[in-house]
Parts: structure tokens; C-alpha cells; sequence
């Protein structure tokens, strides 16, 4: 037996050496090819607008059942 380090492959392939996939702090990989920065758009749907309007929906339900319970009618009714 030797007194070596028993050497196995790396899981999912080896990189070729200098050329790592990690971001730099320029904006840029180490091959020079710029990082995409994913902007939000000024209109339509976004995740928190969306959440926001649903919760405001729900609110507003809920503040037209109670106002219709206390009322004894609808809001469209007239008394």
C-alpha cells in the first residue's frame, strides 16, 4: 500500500481548470460574459400587487357582508 490519497472523480463531470462558473464583483463570469439582472416591470402582474389586491378583495367582502347584516338588506335595496 502506498501512503497516497486514494483520488476519486468529482460528482457531475470536472470544469476545466481557470474556468469556474462563479460570479465575479464586475457584473461578469469568469469567461467575460455579463450576469442578467432579472428587473421587475413598471406594469401589470407582479407576486406582491397580486397578494395585495386578494387581501383587499377578502377585506372588502367582508366588510360589505357585515355592513348587509347590520343594515337587514343589501346595498343595492332600497329600504
Amino acid at each position: 500500500m502506498t501512503d497516497a490519497p486514494e483520488r476519486t472523480a468529482p460528482r457531475g463531470g470536472a470544469k476545466p481548470p481557470g474556468r469556474s462558473a462563479a460570479p465575479s464583483a464586475a457584473g461578469r463570469t469568469d469567461l467575460g460574459t455579463p450576469i442578467p439582472v432579472q428587473r421587475l416591470p413598471r406594469w401589470g402582474f407582479h407576486g406582491h400587487t397580486e397578494l395585495l389586491n386578494g387581501r383587499l378583495a377578502m377585506l372588502g367582502f367582508v366588510v360589505l357582508v357585515v355592513v348587509e347584516w347590520k343594515l337587514g338588506h343589501g346595498l343595492l335595496i332600497r329600504p
